[in-house]
C-alpha cells in the first residue's frame, strides 16, 4: 500500500503553490495519506520530505492499522506538545514559503499559533482538497466496505434469528454491538440505533429501556468498521404477528421510495435528482410532511461523507462512489418504517449500482 498512500500524497502535493508545503490535521484525511492517524498527530507534505509528526510514538490504543511504512514518523519531544506547530516549524526549517492548512479544521487559536511559530510562512487554505480526492474509492477501498457490509449483515440476521420480545432497545442495540466486532469489525461504525413500537422510524433514535412488544415496528439502524471504512444498513421488521393493514402500506411506500432512490445511482445524475427520485414517491404517497432533510449520504473513512443526496445538494455522482440510500417516514405516536442499504455507484455496463447490504427487504414478522 505505500505507492498508494505515495500517490495520494503526490495528488495532494499538486495542489499547493509552488514552493509550498501542505498541513493535513483532519484524522481522517491523515488516515487516508498515511496509512493510519494516531490520537494528536498531524501530515506535513514537505518540500524535502513527507513526514508524520506525533506527540507520542503510535502504539496499540491508535487502532489496528500502522503508519505506512515508508512515511517518516516524527515524534514530538514534548508528549504535550502540538504536533501542528511543530509541522509549521519544520516546513519553515525547510524553506517552504506557503503552507497549506485545513482551516475547516483548525480552531482560530491553532492557526494563529502556527503564524506565530513560522512568521515567514503565508498561511494558505487547503480547503477540501483531501475529501474531495476521497469521493472516488478504489478498488481496495470497496473492498473493505464490502467486508464491513457482510459483517453488518451477519451481525443483523443473527439477531433476527433469536427471540425478541420483552427485550429492551438498549440490550439489543449493545448486542448488535458485540456482535459486530464477534465478527471481525474493527467496531460500530456509529452508535448502533434500535427503535421499537413509537419509536421506530426516527433516523438516529438513541436506543432506550422500552421493551420489546408483540405487533411493534421494530427498525434497526447498524454499520461497522472494517479497517477504519464504513457502512451502513438499516431494515425494519414487524413484531410476532401479521403486520397490521397500516403496516404493509407505510412499508410497501417506504420500499419503493428507497428502490427509486437506489435506481437513479448512476454516473453522471444529480445528487439532488436522487434525493427527488426517492422524495417523490412519498410525497405522492402523502407523507411529505416531516421527512428527513436527505435521503442518503456518502460513506468510506468517515460514516457521514460527501456527497449528500438532498434537496439543495449540489454536483454529480461519479462512478465508484459509495452512498446510502435511506428514506424514512415516523408516524407520530404509531412509529414508521426506514429502510438504509450500502451501495457503489457504478456505470450499467458495469451492472448498475452495486448493492453491498444484502439482508432481506422483505417485511418479515419476527
Amino acid at each position: 500500500m505505500s505507492e498508494v498512500y505515495a500517490a495520494r500524497r503526490e495528488r495532494v502535493r499538486e495542489r499547493c503553490a509552488g514552493g509550498g508545503a501542505a498541513l493535513v490535521s483532519r484524522p481522517a484525511n491523515i488516515r487516508y495519506l498515511a496509512g493510519a492517524a494516531p490520537q494528536g498527530a498531524v501530515l506535513l507534505l514537505g518540500r524535502s520530505e513527507d513526514v508524520l509528526l506525533c506527540p507520542r510514538p503510535p502504539g496499540e490504543e491508535d487502532g489496528p492499522e500502522r503508519p505506512d511504512a515508508e512515511l517518516r514518523t516524527r515524534v514530538l519531544d514534548a508528549p504535550d506538545g502540538d504536533a501542528a506547530v511543530a509541522a509549521a516549524g519544520q516546513a519553515q526549517a525547510q524553506g517552504a514559503e506557503s503552507l497549506a492548512v485545513e482551516e475547516h479544521h483548525l480552531s482560530v487559536a491553532r492557526h494563529r499559533a502556527l503564524a506565530s511559530v513560522a512568521p515567514r510562512l503565508r498561511l494558505v487554505d487547503l480547503a477540501r482538497g483531501v475529501e474531495q480526492l476521497r469521493l472516488v474509492k478504489d478498488e481496495e477501498e470497496i473492498s473493505c466496505l464490502r467486508i464491513a457490509a457482510e459483517i453488518a449483515d451477519q451481525a443483523l440476521g443473527e439477531l433476527l434469528e433469536s427471540i425478541l420480545v420483552g427485550r429492551t432497545e438498549r440490550h439489543l442495540a449493545l448486542e448488535l454491538e458485540r456482535r459486530l466486532v464477534d465478527h471481525g469489525a474493527d467496531g460500530a461504525a456509529f452508535p448502533t440505533s434500535v427503535a421499537t413500537g413509537p419509536h421506530s422510524g426516527r433516523g438516529g433514535h438513541r436506543p432506550t429501556d422500552r421493551r420489546v412488544e408483540e405487533g411493534d415496528f421494530l427498525s434497526v439502524c447498524l454499520g461497522a468498521a472494517y479497517r477504519g471504512y464504513r457502512c451502513e444498513v438499516g431494515r425494519t421488521f414487524v413484531i410476532g404477528t401479521s403486520p397490521a393493514d397500516w403496516q404493509i402500506e407505510l412499508y410497501d411506500v417506504v420500499f419503493a421510495a428507497q428502490r427509486a432512490g437506489r435506481e437513479a445511482l448512476t454516473p453522471g445524475a444529480a445528487c439532488r435528482d436522487v434525493d427527488r427520485a426517492a422524495r417523490h414517491v412519498l410525497d405522492a404517497a402523502g407523507y411529505a410532511e416531516g421527512l428527513a432533510a436527505r435521503t442518503g449520504h456518502g460513506v468510506g473513512l468517515e460514516n457521514d461523507e460527501d456527497p449528500q443526496l438532498a434537496p439543495a445538494a449540489m454536483g454529480k455522482l461519479d462512478a465508484c462512489v459509495p452512498v446510502t440510500v435511506e428514506p424514512g417516514v415516523h408516524l407520530p405516536g404509531r412509529g414508521g418504517v426506514r429502510i438504509d442499504d450500502t451501495l457503489v455507484v457504478r456505470c450499467e455496463a458495469d451492472g448498475g449500482p452495486e448493492l453491498l447490504t444484502i439482508t432481506t427487504k422483505e417485511l418479515l414478522a419476527l
